[in-house]
C-alpha cells in the first residue's frame, strides 16, 4: 500500500490525532509532500507561535481546534475551532497560540 507522510495511504482518522501537543513546543505532521503543495497538522502549546515570515505560495489555515492569533501583513485575526484563513503568497504573516490550538496547513505551490 502506499505511504502518505509515514501513513498508509486511505487510512482514515481525526485530523487532531495527527499531531500531539509538547510543553512549550510546536509538532507537526506532514500528511502530503508533494512538488505541487503540502498538507501539514500542527500542534501549538499555548503562547507558542511561528514568528512573522514570508513564503512563496498560497497558504489555507484550518484551525482544527483551540484558538489562534494569525497576523497577516500587519493585521490581527483571531480564529477558533472551525475557522479558516488564506494566508496570501509573499505577504507577512505569523501565528501565535491564545491557547493550544491545533491546525491543517495546506500549502498551493502551483
Amino acid at each position: 500500500m502506499d505511504h502518505i507522510g509515514g501513513m498508509e495511504a486511505k487510512v482514515k482518522g481525526l485530523l487532531r490525532e495527527f499531531a500531539s501537543y509538547q510543553k512549550a513546543a510546536v509538532v507537526s505532521r506532514t500528511l502530503i509532500d508533494k512538488d505541487t503543495g503540502t498538507v501539514t497538522v500542527f500542534a501549538f502549546d499555548e503562547g507558542q507561535g511561528l514568528s512573522e515570515h514570508t513564503a512563496p505560495y498560497d497558504a489555507l489555515i484550518y484551525i482544527i481546534e483551540g484558538k489562534a492569533e494569525v497576523t497577516i501583513s500587519g493585521s490581527k485575526y483571531l480564529l477558533r475551532e472551525g475557522e479558516t484563513i488564506l494566508m496570501p503568497a509573499n505577504e507577512p504573516h505569523a501565528l501565535k497560540a491564545v491557547e493550544k490550538f491545533k491546525m491543517l496547513l495546506i500549502m498551493v505551490k502551483s
